[in-house]
């Protein structure tokens, strides 16, 4: 049976029968028949039938959903019996906001050190891909937001709160020798902002609809690379939250100035599935970020950054 729900895992992913095959080492008649074989013992059709793969019926949706499951607590199994004689082992798949990414590294540092044989996959994604790949035993844990936004079946571990900045080259009429920034006043400059299916973006639009303010970004963009580089050239500025300014290379063109009127702040966090028991590499990762270090280290790289961009300490509260 477990081999049937891996041959159906590669079909929903693929979405192709011959590439699913290729994806498991199988022909694909072995592959086609292992699934009418699935069909027949539990007596639905699970795919629907024409010369190419069309996708799956209302019946195989809810197989695929217990297909995700099972193979995702007999993986827990594996895990949990090979700790119990050659440590914890496997690949431990994590989903990351973009803004957050920074952040992982101080998860990882300490985590290695206690299991440096498993294996870590790190992927960018958005918030509600993140909720997604969770629900779909897809992903292990996710950082994202914790209080902006709704998450459900997780549970949760606080990593640092996220505050943000108006980025923009010096000499910016208005805004040199400021220490702070209104949203208001960001409002009135060419904008690069990230695109709306972030979260981030979607925090900022809601920012400015606070100062009483609808902005229209000059740029968009998923990257943040594309985005410091579009300020760098003096295209426009961009709203930025705290982390992305610790992984910005220097420049002394550049500013950050704390935007207020709103002040926000948000949590960001590790989340992983609300399973019992937890699966083993999700609960190991989050007994790791629970540790005060792991915040004292993301804490310390802000406050070093800020103070390279001569930020005051009581310029952003703590």
């Amino acid at each position: 049976m477990f081999r049937k729900f891996v041959y159906l895992m590669a079909l929903a992913s693929e979405r192709h029968f011959g590439r699913a095959a290729a994806a498991c080492h199988v022909s694909q008649p072995t592959l086609s028949n292992a699934i009418r074989q699935l069909e027949e013992e539990l007596q639905v059709p699970i795919v629907e039938r024409g010369q190419k793969f069309q996708g799956f019926t209302p019946e195989g949706q809810k197989v695929l959903e217990y297909a995700r499951r099972i193979l995702a607590e007999r993986d827990g199994l594996h895990q949990e019996l090979g700790a119990l004689t050659t440590g914890l082992t496997g690949r431990l798949r994590i989903g990351a906001i973009p803004t957050a990414l920074p952040v992982v590294p101080h998860l990882l540092v300490p985590f290695r050190a206690k299991y440096p044989q498993i294996q870590v996959s790190i992927m960018s994604l958005s918030s509600r891909e993140i909720q997604r790949e969770l629900d779909d035993f897809e992903l292990d844990a996710g950082v994202t937001y914790l209080d902006n936004e709704p998450l459900s079946h997780v549970r949760m571990v606080p990593l640092y709160t996220e505050r943000y900045f108006l980025l923009t080259r010096r000499g910016t009429p208005g805004f040199e020798g400021r220490t702070r920034a209104t949203w208001a006043e960001a409002s009135d400059l060419p904008l690069c902002q990230l695109t709306p299916d972030m979260q981030n973006r979607r925090i900022a639009d809601a920012a400015f609809r606070m100062a009483g303010r609808t902005v229209t970004p000059a740029i968009e963009t998923n990257s943040m690379t594309s985005l410091f580089t579009h300020v760098r050239l003096d295209l426009c500025s961009s709203i930025v939250a705290s982390q992305l300014l610790t992984i910005m290379p220097p420049d002394p063109d550049l500013m950050a100035l704390p935007l207020v009127s709103p002040e926000l702040a948000y949590t960001v966090g590790l989340v992983f599935a609300d399973r019992d028991p937890p699966a083993p590499l999700a609960q190991a990762l989050a007994v790791i970020a629970a540790r005060g270090a792991v915040g004292d280290a993301i804490a310390g790289s802000t406050r070093e950054v800020l103070g390279r961009l001569g930020i005051e300490p009581g310029a952003v509260r703590p």
